[in-house]
């Protein structure tokens, strides 16, 4: 789970404006930094399947907002993956 200075930070980090805290730059990289520690445990635990089933979801909900910010302006997408670093 991340913290909530860690995800205080992830917002201040994408936001597009002074009160953004729900736009879909700021919920990618907020799915991003869950995916990425979520990963570092199943690494660890690699027998948890309901930790696994969890990962999936979010990669799943992560994968449909790309592609909602992808339909919708292909700079603010093409932004959003090259400064969180995620392939496509």
């Amino acid at each position: 789970m991340i913290r909530k200075d860690e995800k205080t930070a992830v917002i201040e980090a994408n936001r597009t404006h002074e009160t953004d805290t729900g736009s879909p730059e700021v919920q990618i990289a907020i799915l991003t930094a869950r995916i990425t520690q979520l990963t570092a445990h199943m690494q660890a635990n690699p027998q948890d399947k309901h930790s696994q089933r969890g990962l999936l979801q979010m990669v799943g909900k992560r994968r449909k907002m790309l592609d909602y910010l992808m339909r919708k302006d292909i700079e603010r997408y093409r932004a959003c993956i090259a400064k969180l670093g995620i392939r496509k």
